[in-house]
């Protein structure tokens, strides 16, 4: 009976002892959380708040903090409020940037800092700063849009709206442009710069209008920009036969794609790559090896199967 008592006593204490241990450990993370930063071009573009509020689930979720910065799309502004957040105690920044090639000074200070840099969505020029980059397909994502266009129409004239200095939308024009390259049948008329935003898009289209440019297909470097060009043509009452591609997959160009006033969206999901990017942080803070660089595949939304997808949400 007594060695009975004492076998019991012995499992009990055990049992205390690695609860306590555990209690502990959890007490130490609630009392020391880690610090991570966040920085994006714009927050004048719900895609990136979802990209965010992604993120935030992870961090949040294990008990951390995570601090956000919106430089609205100046570069100078997002090198400083990287300095601050550095100086905030950030351990990881999870960087959008505004230009992929004068960020260069913030990933200097953060590598100075020991600060891990996971990169999103666009790439950064130098990559040597960084220790992983997520992002979807971007060149893909083009070719997407330029393979259901040639499905579309036997020929076309094409209005682009890009943004060259953003690392992303330029790699989405580039794999359009290849995919349509040797083709006399497709053309680029005009080129404008929306800065990936609905109203300077809209005020591209404006111009395109006025110069009495002749065209029947509109490519946006994202969404908004495809919207843009959309609000104008409706505006001036020019829709009609023009076939409107968008890269994202957002819920506003779900939304007039169900109504068929836009063709097609090459669509990715930023709640994919906000998730991973914050599963890619914990997993090197915690010791493990994690890829230089995640591609995530984009995929064609269109008429055809809008019904496959959720219109109200992202992907």
């Amino acid at each position: 009976m007594k060695r009975y008592l004492l076998a019991v006593s012995l499992i009990f204490l055990i049992i205390i002892a690695v609860i306590g241990c555990s209690f502990v450990d959890r007490t130490e993370a609630v009392d020391n959380p880690r610090i991570f930063g966040a920085t994006y071009m714009t927050r004048n573009n719900p895609f990136f708040d979802v990209l965010n509020d992604a993120i935030a689930q992870v961090v949040e979720g294990n008990g951390d903090i995570l601090i956000s910065r919106d430089p609205c799309q100046d570069q100078e502004k997002q090198n400083g409020q990287i300095l601050e957040m550095i100086d905030e105690g950030i351990e990881v920044l999870f960087l959008n940037p505004v230009d992929w090639e004068q960020v260069r000074p913030a990933l200097i200070a953060c590598k100075e800092a020991g600060v891990v840099v996971i990169n999103i969505d666009t790439v950064v020029k130098d990559r040597e700063y960084v220790t992983s980059i997520i992002e979807t397909d971007n060149y893909q994502a083009g070719v997407l849009c330029a393979q259901d266009m040639m499905e579309q129409v036997d020929e076309a004239e094409i209005v682009v709206i890009d943004w060259p200095w953003q690392a992303s939308i330029s790699s989405r024009i580039q794999g359009f442009l290849d995919t349509i390259d040797g083709d006399d049948n497709y053309r680029i008329v005009y080129t404008g710069t929306g800065y990936g935003e609905l109203e300077v898009s809209a005020m591209v289209m404006q111009k395109v209008l006025s110069e009495g440019v002749s065209f029947n297909v509109v490519l946006g470097g994202n969404d908004p920009s495809a919207l843009g060009a959309l609000a104008t043509l409706q505006q001036y009452r020019r829709e009609d036969g023009v076939l409107i591609y968008g890269i994202d997959g957002s819920p506003d160009f779900k939304a007039m794609l169900k109504l068929g006033y836009v063709t097609g969206t090459s669509a990715q999901s930023p709640e994919t790559i906000g998730r991973v990017a914050a599963e890619t942080a914990y997993k090197y803070l915690g010791g493990e090896k994690v890829p230089e660089y995640l591609s995530i595949e984009p995929y064609m939304i269109t008429g055809e199967n809008l019904d496959q997808y959720e219109v109200k949400g992202w992907q």
